[in-house]
């Protein structure tokens, strides 16, 4: 303890972010406060997952942390949470509440510090509202939350229109937990999902795509999409997304290897759905532009893979994209849910095969000849001058000309033939 009265974490030493929580527990604990271990890590434990980080729940005030703690972050004082810095880990301390007056269907008008069981009670569901004592071990559950935990049920507490109603998110993300922990989602719960699915678009697009990520690019995406599908989210998300092309996406998802990123993801998604639809669609989520990028290269470029006459020069040059194996795996995916067995798999079977057969050959290699150097050879600046650099370098690829002497060559008889047309 400092001179100030305040605690001092010695900075040497790593420790767990689960270490440092405890940590935090015992010196509010040793200063008269209420401290335990709540939300998503009480679940994880129980479960005997790895939880991603340890949250802190108190009686503290944020004044009463700010105090107590050398180094501290404001972060949402005023709705009850500060951080603590400990050991190079981040300890997110929140004081007991209760909220209401949700105008935005996010952001509560109003915040009342409380005590633990009020605080169990504004928490979604009931497997994220129980804490944990790890000072006398013992889970303190006031929502019926170890039941639904056994039972393998995703269940809002309390009134899931009033859930719901506080934050829409929480519809995905009931669905998320439902595809992550394989879990059922409690029949009323998924009732008032169906009748709200409407709204979920009152919530911002990157806040969307978060938890669309967290449903679809794990290994049980092809669930979470039906769930998506059936509650009538995902068409309020895309609107005209439906029918057949929901029908594919679920089948497509169930066929892509166990771990993808999220733009491959939205690609199955979108697999029976002509481009500019998707790409229309997937707007409202905000993406980065190389996310953008990437999902339109997979969806442009469907079915050229199974193009058994495909060029030498083609081969290479669609190889050396960046996201070629991507497209190789959804279109392996389509393939498969098209149900064709081997028969279907034949031409990327063959195709894999050419590829091997290259070896490490370089595929995206320096022309031979610059712009330059065909003018010096007599081309005119112009549209002809593009089409004869295109060809002279499709002619390198495919190994028509390999030296710089072949290559002034094959441009001299190109300019050639090419004049005594005009």
């Amino acid at each position: 303890m400092g001179d100030d009265g305040r605690y001092h974490f010695a900075e040497d030493a790593q420790m767990s972010n689960k270490q440092a929580a405890i940590k935090v527990i015992k010196r509010l604990r040793g200063n008269g406060f209420e401290a335990l271990l709540a939300g998503g890590c009480v679940r994880d434990t129980l479960l005997g997952r790895l939880a991603s980080d340890y949250d802190v729940a108190t009686d503290a005030r944020p004044e009463d942390v700010i105090k107590m703690f050398t180094r501290t972050l404001k972060v949402g004082a005023k709705f009850g949470v500060v951080i603590v810095l400990a050991q190079g880990q981040q300890v997110e301390v929140a004081t007991f509440r209760t909220e209401t007056g949700y105008a935005d269907g996010r952001h509560p008008g109003t915040v009342k510090f409380t005590g633990a069981t009020e605080d169990a009670s504004r928490r979604d569901f009931t497997i994220n509202g129980m804490f944990y004592d790890p000072v006398e071990h013992k889970v303190i559950d006031y929502v019926d939350g170890q039941s639904d935990l056994e039972r393998n049920i995703i269940r809002t507490i309390g009134k899931p229109e009033e859930r719901f109603g506080e934050d829409f998110l929480r519809m995905l993300r009931a669905v998320r937990f439902s595809t992550q922990l394989d879990f059922a989602i409690a029949p009323g719960t998924f009732a008032a999902i169906c009748s709200n699915a409407r709204k979920i678009t009152d919530i911002s697009g990157e806040r969307i795509a978060v938890e669309l990520e967290g449903i679809l690019a794990g290994p049980n995406r092809s669930a979470g999409a039906a769930l998506l599908i059936e509650s009538g989210l995902a068409e309020a998300i895309f609107p005209g997304f439906a029918g057949g092309q929901a029908q594919c996406a679920v089948s497509v998802l169930g066929q892509l290897r166990q771990r993808v990123d999220f733009a491959l993801a939205l690609a199955g998604l979108f697999a029976g759905c002509a481009t500019e639809f998707a790409v229309q669609k997937c707007r409202i989520l905000r993406l980065s532009r190389s996310r953008k990028k990437h999902i339109k290269f997979l969806l442009t470029n469907r079915g050229k893979l199974l193009n058994d006459r495909m060029s030498l020069a083609e081969l290479k040059k669609i190889l050396a994209e960046p996201y070629f194996w991507d497209l190789y795996e959804l279109q392996r995916a389509i393939e498969k849910a098209a149900g064709g067995g081997r028969k279907g798999l034949a031409p990327l079977i063959a195709l894999r095969r050419r590829i091997k057969a290259l070896g490490d050959v370089e595929l995206r290699p320096k022309p031979l000849l610059n712009g330059h150097d065909l003018i010096r050879l007599g081309a005119v600046p112009g549209p002809a001058l593009g089409q004869l650099s295109e060809e002279m370098y499709i002619a390198q690829l495919e190994g028509v000309i390999k030296t710089s002497a072949q290559a002034e060559k094959w441009a001299i008889q190109w300019l050639k033939k090419h004049s005594s047309h005009h």
